[in-house]
């Protein structure tokens, strides 16, 4: 395993890319339902309530808070993830990196959705459909797993 030190560094940089890169994929989708930042206000509905589900405007209460939120969420799985997978032998690996992400990933849509209070849940469900909801977990791991490759001691 690796120390703790170790797992929040490489936590920074995979969960950045991996909020980075499903928070693209949450902007798209809304973009090819009409509102680019619904999905991203959808976030914030933990802390403005249910009122949130239904903001189709970027704005900084919703969208900044929506964001931040996914993006704390984001590093606190990445961390996790380093932790228990960072310093694995088959995590140096495209391929062991890319199942350590998927499993992460996939952990992390569970508690999300059967472990997580609903006032607690993601909220984007509100505004996607499950294919595209399935989307952002496989952008989060794409993510996760390109943040884990880059730091990866090089040999």
């Amino acid at each position: 395993m690796s120390t703790w030190k170790q797992a929040f560094r490489e936590g920074l940089v995979s969960g950045s890319l991996a909020s980075l890169f499903s928070a693209a994929y949450l902007a798209a989708a809304g973009w090819r339902r009409g509102h680019a930042a619904a999905p991203i206000n959808a976030v914030s509905h933990w802390v403005m309530g249910d009122r949130s589900f239904g903001q189709d405007r970027p704005s900084v209460v919703y969208t900044a808070t929506g964001y931040l939120t996914h993006h704390l969420a984001s590093l606190f799985w990445a961390v996790l993830h380093a932790k228990a997978w960072g310093t694995r032998p088959e995590a140096k690996k495209p391929v062991g990196a890319a199942l350590g992400a998927v499993a992460a990933s996939s952990i992390a849509c569970f508690v999300d959705y059967e472990l997580t209070p609903k006032r607690l849940t993601p909220g984007f469900e509100h505004r996607l459909a499950k294919p595209e909801m399935t989307a952002v977990y496989a952008f989060f791991a794409l993510g996760l797993m390109a943040g884990s490759l880059l730091m990866k001691p090089k040999r």
